[in-house]
């Protein structure tokens, strides 16, 4: 009769003694893949280790684990966190720990009582020694997504700087000075702000220039456009959603735009745009310096300047109750009226210039050159979208043109298709002076300087003031012009040539 072949171990059948086989499976997994392996009691005493962690002992100051078994933790292993372990019951799955030895890769595990769970001591584990070589590939990817990280955080901080100041609002006018007078004084303040003026007069530039040159210039600027925002998601953008305040909302929240102006500005555009049921939270986040996130019942407070902007009638809105009285006091504390284009034409000629540049630029291409008739026929428009309008106008007629030289007939088409009558303006010059007898038998240079004067006076007139593209028009580089000014002290000054009350303009607000 043959001999049976002896049975084949098989799992236990019953749960304790598959999870005590689990145990002591994985137990000796991790004594044998890992670079060591110890054990201490509930007090933190060393009571174990394994022979790979027996090669670490040298570098600790020790010759053998007689000398190790019975001494602290703290003791044997500088800088390790065991003891964090034995007073919280958390593990430390993954942990760098640095000491004599070297640089490792550790897991720290408490043990519990498998009846009562009770803690009855820890495990420590290295995972890896030396880092550096054997996790190199997961430490180099780590580093790319710390750039990547770096990188998209300077991009952001970016976006919520400053792009402008106040010189960068272009103009010399009395109406552009008084501006920009008004926009220091409010700077200086702390209060709301609330700008008022048609689309196009720069209401964002000077809401940045304000930021600038406020005490808060080194905190971050958050812009947020009413209009462009749906109403639905109006007050989730303002003041945030707490983490799964309703069906798809992110788990980790949102923070809301007043939060990110915390110690900056927020800048409100088209205020006058604001939905009615969301004003009255706008008022109390202005009032208490509070918010509340969508779908929290707790208030977050907030350190934010903020800085209003409206196209519109906010004194007729509120007449037509179309706009909370109590919200439009708080917002016009300190109102700074921007004034339109057409009460600043003298600096048409300077706003050509820099727009011109920018073009060039951003474009790549050599910046137009208006002719002086051109520069006339853009310095008599009323212009009912601003520099919004200019700039396109420029644009228009530069892409047009096979040369960077615009002439007024290029002009006046681009105005003609926008349905703007062209209007030529009269070239004032600075009345010479009458000329006495016998003017032949003056002196040559005496002559020769008054039509210099005359000359000078006539291009800045054409020109608007603009002594670069006099310059130009003379054929004379600007430093030569300069010289030219500061001995001839008869020429008007350009603000008087354009603004007198011999400098009248068609209202060209509707055309034929």
């Amino acid at each position: 009769m043959a001999a049976s072949s002896p049975a084949r171990p098989s799992l236990p059948l019953d749960g304790e003694s598959i999870l005590a086989l689990a145990a002591r499976s994985m137990f000796q997994l991790f004594s044998s893949i890992s670079q060591g392996m110890f054990l201490v009691d509930r007090t933190g005493r060393i009571v174990w280790l394994n022979e790979g962690y027996k090669r670490f002992l040298p570098a600790l100051g020790f010759s053998s684990a007689e000398d190790v078994v019975g001494h602290m933790v703290e003791d044997v292993v500088p800088n390790t966190q065991m003891r964090r372990v034995l007073e919280t019951g958390q593990p430390i799955l993954v942990d760098l720990l640095t000491n004599r030895a070297g640089t490792f890769v550790v897991s720290r595990i408490p043990l519990r009582d498998e009846h009562s769970g009770e803690l009855i001591g820890a495990i420590g584990i290295v995972l890896f020694d030396h880092p550096e070589t054997t996790l190199q590939p997961l430490i180099s990817k780590f580093a790319r997504l710390q750039r990547d990280l770096d990188d998209a955080r300077r991009e952001l901080a970016s976006q919520r700087r400053t792009k402008y100041t106040l010189a960068s609002f272009v103009g010399t006018s009395p109406a552009a000075v008084e501006v920009k007078r008004q926009a220091r004084r409010a700077a200086a303040s702390s209060s709301p702000v609330l700008l008022l003026g048609e689309t196009g007069t720069g209401k964002e530039l000077l809401a940045h220039a304000i930021h600038a040159a406020s005490p808060r210039s080194g905190g971050p600027l958050v812009s947020v456009n009413i209009a462009a925002v749906p109403d639905t998601l109006l007050e989730a953008e303002f003041f945030g959603v707490a983490p799964g305040a309703y069906t798809g909302a992110d788990r980790k929240g949102r923070v809301g735009r007043f939060k990110l102006a915390d110690g900056g500005t927020l800048f409100l555009d088209e205020i006058g745009d604001m939905p009615l049921a969301l004003q009255p939270k706008l008022l109390r986040a202005l009032q208490e310096g509070e918010i509340e996130p969508l779908g929290s019942n707790k208030v977050v407070p907030f350190d934010a300047r903020v800085i209003a902007a409206t196209s519109r009638d906010l004194s007729a809105l509120v007449r037509e109750g179309r706009f909370r009285e109590d919200l439009f006091y708080r917002l016009n504390v300190l109102p700074v009226r921007v004034p339109p284009l057409r009460e600043r034409r003298s600096d048409i000629p300077s706003l050509v210039e820099v727009l011109a540049e920018d073009m060039a630029a951003r474009g790549g291409s050599p910046a137009p050159e208006l002719t002086a008739d051109a520069m006339g026929l853009l310095a008599a428009q009323s212009w009912r979208g601003n520099i919004r309008e200019l700039r396109n106008v420029l644009e228009q007629a530069a892409m047009r043109s096979d040369t960077p030289r615009i002439d007024a007939a290029q002009v006046a088409a681009v105005l003609r298709e926008a349905g703007i009558r062209e209007i030529v303006p009269p070239i004032v010059t600075a009345p010479a002076k009458p000329a006495p007898d016998g003017t032949v038998l003056r002196p040559l240079a005496e002559q020769v300087g008054e039509l210099e004067r005359q000359a000078i006076a006539a291009a800045l007139a054409a020109t608007g003031g603009n002594k670069l593209a006099a310059a130009r028009l003379l054929g004379i580089s600007r430093a030569k012009l300069y010289e030219r000014l500061g001995t001839m002290s008869d020429i008007q000054p350009m603000s008087e040539i354009w603004t007198g009350e011999n400098a009248s303009f068609p209202d060209i607000s509707s055309s034929n």
